[in-house]
């Protein structure tokens, strides 16, 4: 069986950051790890899923809306991953950057918070995401794209 990508990643040596996962083709991955992974220290259900409704229709929303592929939670609840396609690496840092920015200045209802857009509408608060959003900001703040490479440490 052909080994994930991710799994040859020492997750001992990643903190929270902005990673070049994977290039496929012309799509790229990048892991936005918010969290230490493996220090009990995890998003909950409710953090997760509302930074991810509001990064979503944020970044859908961007000048660039429609070079993205994808953006979703990490099951480890330690991070998202962003894919993307025709953006330099520069560009999608400030990409992100500007998202994390546009949640912590956001007031109102959260996006998709109804029965009707969402599976679990009533999961989801604004002031976590905001939360997340503002210490994870603090991580990636003076992030230039030097930074892009996983820290040492291969399983492989």
């Amino acid at each position: 069986m052909n080994r994930i990508a991710s799994f040859s990643i020492d997750h001992d040596y990643i903190v929270p950051g902005i990673y070049l996962s994977r290039i496929d083709g012309d799509v790229v991955t990048y892991d936005m790890r918010t969290r230490v992974p493996n220090t009990g220290d995890l998003m909950d259900n409710a953090t997760m899923h509302t930074f991810e409704h509001m990064f979503a229709t944020f970044v859908r929303n961007s000048s660039v809306s429609d070079n993205v592929i994808y953006f979703g939670p990490m099951g480890c609840q330690t991070g998202f991953y962003l894919l993307v396609r025709n953006l330099s690496h520069a560009e999608v840092i400030a990409l992100i950057k500007d998202t994390i920015l546009s949640i912590l200045s956001y007031e109102g209802e959260v996006f998709g918070k109804s029965r009707k857009e969402c599976g679990n509408y009533i999961n989801l608060d604004l002031q976590l995401a905001k939360k997340e959003a503002a210490r994870y900001f603090e991580s990636i703040r003076d992030y230039t794209e030097d930074k892009l490479v996983y820290p040492k440490g291969d399983t492989k």
